[in-house]
């Protein structure tokens, strides 16, 4: 018996990245906007006084990805600010998550 173990290159699901030695199992698991969505949903929900009624529908195209976030009609004066500097803020916030995946984001808040 050999204590040799030897894998074909289908069984070998954990590759080995050779720059940084971590293994890469979930490389083709990632969803595109996964960071950014996750940012505006967290955001979103800390603002407004009724979470549950927050809805963000996402549309991709390409390398971008746009969020529009719907919330009750009381909450949309909190998700805009003064001036609409909250919304900007969002923005901002969601672009840089964007950034980090390689993906450009824009945010729209409907009052429909």
């Amino acid at each position: 018996m050999s204590d040799d173990v030897s894998l074909d290159s289908a069984d070998d699901v954990n590759t080995i990245d050779d720059e940084d030695g971590h293994e890469d199992d979930d490389l083709g698991n990632r969803v595109s906007g996964g960071t950014p969505l996750a940012v505006v949903t967290y955001l979103v929900h800390a603002i407004t006084s009724d979470p549950d009624s927050v809805v963000i529908n996402t549309e991709e195209q390409g390398d971008s990805v746009r969020f529009r976030i719907h919330v009750a009609p009381d909450d949309m004066g909190r998700v805009i600010g003064r001036r609409g500097r909250v919304a900007q803020a969002i923005r901002t916030v969601v672009a840089a998550a964007g950034a980090r995946d390689g993906i450009r984001t824009s945010v729209d808040i409907d009052d429909d």
